[in-house]
């Protein structure tokens, strides 16, 4: 038994999105903490998933089947209900509204705000019975400030801060939390597509200067799941270096 289970820290823990970025720094984060994870992507969280001793899980949670089969492959995997939630699971694809097509909104929406509905409905099951829960979902300060040619991006991410803000209220009775984080540009492999010229434009709306590290925005997540947060729920924790400060 690991000190953290001697404490009653060690949890059941769900990471989605969790086989690379911000998702495999959450899922690193949590595990080191001692709880026992299990990481959702689409592909599956392969080397990682065995390193961290957790259970691999290879699903699509853009999907009604695919939370489903997250969330049962979790409970198996991990022995019992999920006690935490992390929603990383998103995607971007950016361009004007006006060349949008309606097949790019949609799976922005499915990927990035219809699954933290699903997860989140599908585990609350357990956390409701237990009376106590996390859920995290990762925004973005884009949800916040906007940028030109994310609005579809923008709107499922500010769509996620009023989902957790309403979610929160409805479950704080039974002792369940809900919080989001958003960070801003963060050294991921969204990041690592632009150009140098876009660095240093998106760089110029950075307070600190720098972009921030994944590891950076799974701290504000290991935060938000521990018993110090007990009395945190309905916020956003930004970690963006300033960017949306002001």
């Amino acid at each position: 038994m690991t000190q953290a289970e001697q404490r009653g820290g060690s949890r059941r823990a769900l990471v989605t999105g969790a086989s690379r970025g911000i998702g495999a720094a959450v899922a690193t984060r949590l595990s080191h903490a001692g709880h026992r994870v299990a990481l959702s992507s689409r592909g599956g969280a392969g080397e990682l998933a065995e390193k961290l001793g957790g259970a691999d899980i290879r699903a699509d949670v853009s999907t009604a089947d695919g939370v489903e089969a997250a969330v049962s492959a979790a409970e198996e995997g991990l022995g019992g209900s999920v006690e935490i939630l992390v929603n990383c699971a998103g995607i971007t694809n950016d361009g004007l509204l006006a060349r949008m097509q309606d097949e790019d909104w949609e799976d922005l929406l499915a990927t990035n705000l219809t699954s933290v509905m699903r997860t989140s409905r599908r585990v609350l099951r357990g956390m409701m019975k237990a009376r106590w829960g996390r859920i995290v979902n990762v925004g973005s300060v884009v949800g916040a400030i906007g940028n030109p040619g994310q609005t579809a991006y923008a709107a499922t991410k500010a769509g996620i801060v009023g989902f957790s803000k309403a979610l929160a209220k409805e479950v704080a009775s039974r002792k369940i939390t809900v919080n989001v984080v958003a960070p801003g540009y963060i050294e991921t492999d969204m990041t690592s597509a632009l150009s140098e010229a876009q660095r240093a434009v998106a760089l110029s709306q950075v307070a600190m200067g720098r972009f921030g590290e994944p590891h950076e925005v799974a701290g504000a997540v290991a935060y938000l799941v521990s018993e110090e947060a007990s009395y945190v729920s309905g916020s956003v924790l930004t970690v963006d270096g300033g960017m949306g400060a002001g």
